[in-house]
């Protein structure tokens, strides 16, 4: 930004305030004429014949939030008050509501001075200065008003961007951006009509450093205060001034964990640029040792991503060195040949107990498979091409063993779909040659290279009522071993051709429910496949396992995902959907569906040798079900029922009830017949106030990201309940407390990490608003997003507000 210069003419418009009684008329127009004024700016009412009629006002199309530097030169002052004297282009004395103006600049006092060729500024007595949407206030004031250079002893001051505000012994002010607040205070708490009013909490320091053009303070020889009493000392900090972000220290993080003990985090913000960031972050944990680790983010156009690594040198409860990292990158560009783009996701940690003892990792690094995935693609036109490499880390757990998927070293696919091939056809191709390699750890490694090539051709037939849809598939894989197979094969190969015929018809018709107006639909689906038997269970299993049995899979060719398998289907799928939408935005309120299968001949592809081929000629019934009758409510559900049995064998049921913003209730309840039966219940809801007598809720509602006012308190958590073991298996409960200028969180977390054992954490958080975002203490807000469907948290960052909200 450029620094502003002082004003160079010397000549400044003035204007006095309407004569009060026992002023002249003419004294009053003297001392306009004094400064220049055309004496056509003001007319009075009581003397008609002295005044020439007002400008007529013309509009703006847009107000400015920041005037441009070049304009501020131009720009004329304006004075007025109850009695002016002076002398013309040199010096102007106003006594009794004095008051200057210049841009977004308005200084008011009971008396002040201004000197034109230096364009000083001298008030006293009641100063006020409203700096585009900033206030001041206090005794004494000496300023050069364009460089905005001066002081102000005994200053109270107010931002607009935070509205924090304080009190001072002086304020300097360096430039229009630049001020120094000596033995200063600073808090975001907003004072009520109480006598005894104190601030929650306040920043006590010796010199507060404000730059406004970076939106950054920075306070020295401080102190926090919460409820009256010192909490911690502050020999640097800086802090924001709005939502930018700025480089800094960032708060500490201190955590209790079941597995680490007390833990300390000091993280470091590093704003490198308005697209590249990084947070440095160095900690303590006191059943571990130190651990260092940091953040780095970027964003372009074409491409984005970032990269987190931790390591701890030594681990005194592990004997070795811990370490972790994940990266993700996703990038585009456009070249003469067509868009290449390149894709990285890679994890990887030192051990198999990293997610176990880890439990603020990023979430990549918190599962037992971590892949290592990268992609180089091609698109132009019609074609697309990608080579792709993919090694998967699995951390092993004695009580429960996982089998890793192979590795991909590497894939190379080829697909060709051409847009427009005339008479409605509708063509695809797909070629795929990949590598396939297995964990070492595993007996007996099938190692090898599977290449295919899919084409499949249809030719839909579309109408507003209706639609038929055949289609031709043909699959032909080639397989090539390392080592030879039981029959002592080193290749294998099978060629399948797949049709079917996919059909629906649309009925509409009008319809009331409960009092409501609705369009319901009557969607009846029938969808037809075959495909002959060929013997695959010598066929090793690389990328294929069943698929699941629901409403998105059921009117599909393959029973199968991946290519390692073609089950022999020779199948009729029947079902229909019911929907009523509302009349006026087409929004679904309630879906209906049931589908199921019927078999024609047996299934007798397995997915593993020696597997039971499916006979069963009547398939279990799909039962779906979906209400949002209002916004508030909402079900949903889908049942896979035995007819035989008269039994389900699994069920999903859900439902939501959020009547407004901090308000939700969700309940899932999912059973897996012989497996798991499960509960899960999360819910974010006010209680009543700790004191005081107020009732969360009442009064009206505020929008997402303001609260619900002050001296409310939430809970907040989220139960997965084990029917079957009879235990909470997952536990985060909580609660938050909101004072308006401070948040408060307290959280347990218990979460199973094993068949046998589980890592229970206590997070408390103390969040400063607008002072500072983060906290004292383990943050919370990871957990109850992660874990609490549809959270909201209860302060979101705004857009600093805009000047003229706070304009003289």
């Amino acid at each position: 930004m450029h620094k502003l210069q002082p004003l160079s003419r010397p000549v400044r418009h003035a204007a006095a305030r309407a004569p009060r009684p026992g002023l002249q008329p003419l004294a009053y127009a003297v001392a306009l004429a004094w400064c220049g004024m055309p004496l056509a700016a003001l007319a009075q009412a009581d003397a008609p014949n002295a005044w020439d009629a007002p400008p007529a006002l013309r509009r703006s199309p847009l107000l400015q939030e920041t005037l441009p530097a070049d304009l501020r030169p131009q720009l004329p002052v304006f004075v007025s008050g109850d009695r002016i004297t002076g002398q013309p282009d040199v010096k102007a004395v106003i006594d009794g509501n004095a008051e200057l103006r210049r841009g977004d600049t308005v200084i008011r006092a009971d008396r002040l001075e201004y000197t034109v060729p230096d364009d000083l500024a001298q008030a006293q007595g009641n100063v006020r200065i409203n700096k585009a949407g900033n206030t001041y206030d206090g005794s004494a004031l000496s300023l050069h008003v364009d460089a905005f250079e001066g002081f102000f002893s005994d200053a109270r001051y107010r931002f607009l961007g935070t509205g924090a505000h304080g009190v001072s012994t002086r304020v300097d002010f360096l430039d229009r951006d630049r001020s120094v607040v000596h033995n200063a205070t600073y808090t975001t708490c907003q004072k009520d009509d109480s006598a005894t009013w104190e601030p929650d909490w306040v920043l006590r320091a010796k010199t507060i450093r404000l730059d406004q053009a970076e939106e950054v303070g920075t306070a020295e020889g401080g102190v926090l205060e919460f409820k009256g009493l010192p909490v911690l000392p502050i020999p640097y900090i800086s802090f924001p001034l709005s939502d930018k972000r700025k480089s800094g220290f960032l708060p500490p993080t201190v955590g209790l964990d079941s597995r680490n003990g007390l833990e300390y985090l000091q993280p470091y913000y590093w704003n490198i640029a308005p697209n590249r960031d990084a947070t440095l972050r160095g900690g303590i944990m006191a059943k571990r040792g130190v651990e260092l680790g940091g953040e780095f983010r970027y964003l372009e156009s074409d491409y984005q991503g970032q990269v987190d690594a931790s390591l701890m040198p030594s681990d005194s409860q592990r004997n070795r060195m811990r370490w972790g990292y994940s990266a993700q990158h996703q990038g585009q560009i456009s070249t003469p040949v067509g868009g290449v783009g390149l894709n990285l996701n890679l994890n990887r940690v030192s051990d198999d107990n990293y997610w176990r003892d880890f439990a603020r990792t990023p979430l990549p690094l918190r599962q037992r498979l971590l892949p290592s995935d990268a992609s180089l693609s091609w698109a132009s036109g019609d074609m697309s091409a990608q080579v792709r490499t993919l090694k998967w880390q699995a951390l092993q757990d004695v009580a429960s063993p996982i089998v890793p998927p192979y590795n991909l070293m590497p894939q190379l696919l080829w697909r060709y779909t051409p847009q427009d091939l005339g008479r409605g056809l509708d063509f695809s191709m797909v070629a795929d040659t990949t590598r396939f390699e297995a964990d070492r750890a595993l007996p007996n490694p099938a190692d090898g290279q599977r290449s295919f090539v899919q084409a499949q051709l249809s030719r839909p037939f579309l109408a507003p009522g209706g639609f038929v849809i055949p289609k031709l598939q043909l699959h032909a894989t080639q397989y090539q071993f390392d080592n030879p197979l039981k029959t002592g094969e080193r290749s294998a190969s099978r060629t399948l051709p797949t049709f079917s015929l996919d059909s629906g018809l649309v009925f509409e018709r009008d319809a009331r429910l409960l009092g409501r107006a609705f369009t319901q639909t009557l969607e009846p689906r029938a969808f037809y496949t075959y495909t002959p038997f060929r013997d695959q269970r010598r066929l090793p299993l690389y990328d294929t396992a069943a698929t699941d049995f629901n409403f998105g899979t059921i009117y599909t060719e393959n029973a199968y995902g991946g290519n390692d398998r073609l089950a022999d289907n020779n199948l009729l799928t029947l079902g229909v959907t019911s929907r009523f939408l509302d009349s006026n935005t087409g929004a679904e309120a309630v879906r209906l569906g049931v589908a199921q299968r019927l078999r024609f001949s047996d299934q007798d592809v397995t997915l593993l040798p020696g597997g039971a081929p499916v006979s069963e000629r009547l398939s279990d019934v799909l039962l779906g079900a979906g209400i949002n009758w209002t916004p508030q409510w909402g079900f949903d559900s889908t049942v896979q029922y035995n007819p035989k049995t008269g039994r389900s064998i699994r069920s999903t049921i859900g439902a939501r009830y959020s009547p407004g913003n901090y308000r939700t209730v969700n309940a899932v309840y999912r059973l897996q017949r012989g497996s798991s039966e499960q509960i899960d219940v999360g819910w974010q809801w006010p209680l009543v106030a700790l004191w005081g007598g107020q009732v969360a809720g009442n009064g009206p509602e505020r929008a997402k990201g303001q609260g619900q006012g002050s001296g409310r308190w939430y809970t907040v958590g989220r139960l997965n309940y084990s029917l079957q073991d009879r235990k909470l298996v997952d536990t985060v409960v909580g609660f938050e407390y909101d004072s308006c200028c401070w948040i408060g969180r307290v959280v347990i977390e218990r979460l199973q990490s094993s068949v046998t054992t589980s890592n229970t954490r206590l997070l408390f958080q103390i969040e400063f608003v607008g002072f500072s975002r983060l906290s004292l203490g383990s943050n919370p807000l990871d957990t109850l997003k992660r874990n609490v469907p549809r959270y909201q948290s209860l302060r979101e960052q705004v857009s600093t507000p805009s000047r003229f909200s706070n304009y003289d």
